[in-house]
């Protein structure tokens, strides 16, 4: 966990990162920009790479489902979709021109720009982050202010517990995530971050009952995003729309269509994607609406809005993890977003 007063680390953090991925041996991948071949007669396609945010899952359905649908080819592209880890650095594989698109947590985002990094948002991965708080079901934690004076087992950089200490006036002892679920089975009282649309899946079929509380339902809510460099959308900013639009027509295909392919493709990837963990996934992501948001608050797949980065900047600096709020145009830009929701979004 990084403290709340965090410049100083964060950019710690971000510049080793940084020297990492340039000092790598393995060298950066010249296809990422190149063309590649379309169909006969047509214009060859352009070579990109997105880099997930954690291994393929369920949660990137709609990135495959644009994948294997041609959705990305038909616009002109020619996708390499890359899975991340607790191992990988999205920020600063972008931010250094290594790769194109990534995903990750638009506070992620705001903070490294912020700290140099030239990156540019361009549509909502998710309307809401599925990060949530896991206990047993037999558990006397029923609230995220019951959390206060135990201790939680959290992944790096988590700007939530900083809020969520601050907005309940509690203190509790953060553990280092160590991405496995071992601990609370075995263990009745441990507490771990999750995402409500995971782990409980896999805790429950080793017998263990449990409860999720979602981060959001205290008021801290980052968009899930996809992002790019600001080199990337000014120099190829028609490759940027066809990436967007391909990959929200995916996400509403997987969430409500035929997603067989694109499920296959996950297993294939990813063979710890289940069926049955599969469906629990979609399930999970319809029932707390994270990916397509509220229609009754005008949220849709893929929108982000002024006025919710504005306040999730507003948030940072109330607890001093960023030092001043930014102009929006520093880190996000509407104008990729389809023509529905790019007006929506002004």
């Amino acid at each position: 966990m990084i403290p709340k007063n965090s410049a100083q680390a964060r950019l710690c953090l971000l510049l080793l990162g940084a020297a990492w991925v340039t000092g790598c041996s393995r060298p950066a991948a010249p296809a990422d920009t190149s063309a590649g071949t379309g169909a006969p007669g047509s214009e060859p396609l352009q070579k990109v790479t997105l880099l997930l945010d954690w291994y393929p899952s369920a949660e990137h359905g709609g990135l495959y489902q644009a994948l294997v649908k041609n959705y990305y080819r038909d616009a002109g592209l020619d996708v390499t979709i890359a899975p991340g880890g607790p191992a990988s650095f999205p920020l600063q594989m972008v931010g250094t021109g290594r790769a194109p698109f990534a995903l990750g947590r638009c506070d992620d985002v705001i903070l490294a720009v912020r700290q140099g990094l030239p990156l540019v948002i361009v549509c909502a991965q998710m309307e809401h982050d599925p990060q949530a708080v896991m206990m047993h079901a037999d558990s006397p934690v029923k609230t995220l202010k019951d959390l206060d004076g135990r201790s939680v087992m959290v992944g790096p950089a988590a700007n939530w517990v900083a809020y969520v200490q601050a907005h309940y006036g509690i203190k509790f002892q953060v553990i280092p995530m160590d991405w496995g679920i071992g601990r609370f089975i075995s263990d009745k009282d441990f507490i771990q971050q999750c995402f409500i649309s995971n782990e409980p899946y896999y805790a429950e079929i080793h017998g263990v009952k449990t409860r999720a509380i979602l981060v959001t339902g205290a008021g801290y809510d980052p968009y899930r995003v996809i992002f790019t460099s600001r080199s990337f959308a000014l120099a190829h900013p028609e490759a940027v729309r066809g990436f967007v639009a391909a990959t929200l027509r995916g996400y509403t295909e997987f969430l409500h269509g035929d997603a067989a392919l694109a499920r296959a493709r996950i297993q294939a990837e990813n063979p710890s994607q289940t069926p049955g963990l599969i469906d629990y996934s979609l399930s999970a992501m319809k029932e707390y609406k994270v990916v397509e948001g509220d229609a009754a608050k005008g949220e849709r797949t893929g929108l982000v809005t002024p006025e919710r980065m504005n306040a999730l900047q507003q948030t940072l600096v109330e607890l001093k993890i960023l030092d001043a709020p930014m102009p929006l145009d520093r880190f996000v830009s509407f104008d990729f977003l389809p023509p529905g929701l790019a007006s929506g979004a002004k």
